[in-house]
């Protein structure tokens, strides 16, 4: 890319300033993490009722065990999607713009690889409560393997082959 004298740069066809598309990078970002912060909150919020039911009492210690690990995952997964939120309100105005984006982008990130264990292990728990469990590993699997080609797989292979070489 080439910068024309004015801080923008040429080759992306933006035509934008470091601030403008820090700004612009934030915006994407914040739309992101408001779908992803909205289900891992709902996720949660119906985990933290499940120890109060009394049907909790009679699982297996086992269960009980998968039931805190998820638990667990799904407050990492919602302070890592919330983080964002905190760390602008941290250093706005600090004139860091680009600085914020990249780390908020690296705690989404985080948040989403805990959401994958989250429902992965919310999804294990429900359905060994549910079905014969011989048949949950396989169910859990085939589902965790569908999550990582949509949301890894999929998009990797994207950027690598959309992405211009120059």
């Amino acid at each position: 890319m080439r910068d024309d004298g004015k801080g923008a740069e040429r080759g992306d066809g933006r035509n934008e300033t470091e601030e403008e598309r820090a700004d612009r990078r934030w915006q994407e970002l914040v739309q992101e993490i408001r779908v992803a912060q909205t289900g891992v909150q709902i996720l949660f919020g119906f985990l933290l009722t499940v120890v109060f039911t009394p049907h909790f009492q009679g699982l297996a210690q086992s269960d009980k065990t998968v039931y805190i690990v998820t638990v667990v995952l799904g407050s990492l997964a919602t302070g890592a999607l919330i983080g964002p939120v905190a760390f602008h309100r941290i250093v706005s105005g600090r004139r860091m713009k680009p600085q914020a984006v990249v780390w908020a982008s690296r705690l989404t990130f985080t948040g989403i690889v805990l959401l994958l264990a989250t429902l992965t292990a919310a999804l294990y728990l429900v359905l060994t409560v549910a079905t014969d469990n011989t048949v949950v590993p396989w169910l859990v699997a085939g589902v965790l393997a569908w999550y990582l080609l949509c949301w890894f797989v999929l998009p990797l292979w994207a950027r690598s082959r959309y992405t211009s070489k120059d």
